[in-house]
């Protein structure tokens, strides 16, 4: 072996420094976002630091951080869902009217509901790989056309916009513990969907990096037609992560639901902007390739902070989208800068 072939050697033996695993984490940015809008509205609001407060801040990142999580990993993988929010609003009406009119046990209609929202997110995977249309396409298509089916039959099958109740129904109370339950700790109630998102980034994170499918995620969504040619199943592992859309989809939806036990048909149209947004914020990006599972759960978390910390803060609501859209943007720029310094110490 000649000095240059032991130098190449020796270069690949080098361990990666802290600080350059450090600057490659793609949710690097938004962590520094999160402890900004944590400390400034730590300081401008006086409850914001209470455990109550906090207790709802955590709420209102998991009804958004459980979306937010697959809609990561999709766009991870190349790809965007415009669908996504109706499809929660889907997923409740399909669980709350199959029990109501079978006069079933709600666990049927909740049985029925996993499988309509996963065959949901299967079309719009099959409908991307055969007709090769961009997934803006296919899924601005869903999202108008269950915008209108879940209005259209809620009208048909029970008169009004609304759903009935089916609080009096066998299978409520346990359907309820499950998906919107609250558990107390040290005094301070919690909802039971932090627990669920929790646990969706935990098996996410675990899927992207401990798994042969989490490579094959990154390989599509940096570069399919690449990908596929060195023997990744392109077309399934795309299909796969819309319908993890939809398993996302219907645990928000059963939230929803079990929550209120009536649902509105036309709940849901704009949210899939916000769960995009999350994931952009946790340092996802549109172009595919990168991100992470953790990241989405940031954004999620930087979401409630603000949502929250604006109302605690006693200051005009009619601000937070601007909150909301400034935040998009310099998340953005900083994890764009965060990238480049990263490939910079490569």
């Amino acid at each position: 072996m000649n000095a240059t072939q032991v130098k190449e050697a020796d270069e690949r033996l080098l361990r990666t420094s802290p600080l350059r695993k450090l600057l490659g984490r793609p949710e690097l940015g938004s962590v520094v976002g999160a402890i900004a809008v944590f400390v400034f509205f730590a300081f401008f609001a006086d409850s914001f630091l209470r455990a109550s407060s906090l207790s709802t801040v955590l709420y209102a990142a998991s009804t958004i951080g459980i979306m937010a999580v697959p809609v990561a990993l999709l766009m991870i993988g190349g790809e965007f869902d415009l669908s996504a929010g109706v499809m929660v609003t889907s997923s409740a009406l399909v669980s709350s009217m199959f029990s109501y009119q079978m006069t079933a046990n709600v666990w049927v209609g909740v049985g029925v509901s996993l499988l309509v929202t996963l065959a949901i997110g299967a079309f719009n995977g099959f409908m991307l790989t055969r007709t090769k249309l961009p997934s803006f396409i296919i899924t601005l298509g869903t999202f108008l056309m269950l915008t209108g089916l879940n209005l259209g039959f809620t009208k048909l099958i029970d008169g009004t916009v609304s759903t009935k109740s089916i609080a009096d129904m066998e299978g409520f109370p346990s359907a309820r513990d499950v998906f919107a339950s609250t558990v107390t700790v040290g005094g301070v109630g919690f909802k039971v969907t932090i627990l669920w998102w929790f646990a969706l980034v935990a098996v996410a994170s675990w899927i992207l990096l401990r798994t042969r499918a989490g490579n094959w995620i990154f390989a599509v969504g940096g570069n399919k037609d690449a990908a596929r040619a060195v023997g990744v199943p392109a077309t399934g592992t795309r299909i796969g992560l819309y319908m993890g859309v939809g398993l996302g989809a219907w645990i928000s939806g059963q939230h929803l639901l079990f929550s209120y036990d009536v649902v509105q048909s036309g709940e849901g149209v704009g949210n899939e902007l916000i769960y995009i947004i999350a994931a952009v914020i946790g340092g996802c990006l549109i172009t595919g390739g990168y991100g992470s599972a953790v990241g989405s759960a940031v954004g999620a978390l930087i979401f409630g902070m603000t949502s929250k910390g604006i109302v605690f803060a006693e200051w005009n609501p009619d601000w937070f989208k601007f909150f909301l859209g400034a935040m998009l943007l310099l998340a953005t720029l900083l994890n764009a800068w965060v990238r480049k310094r990263a490939e910079a110490t490569k």
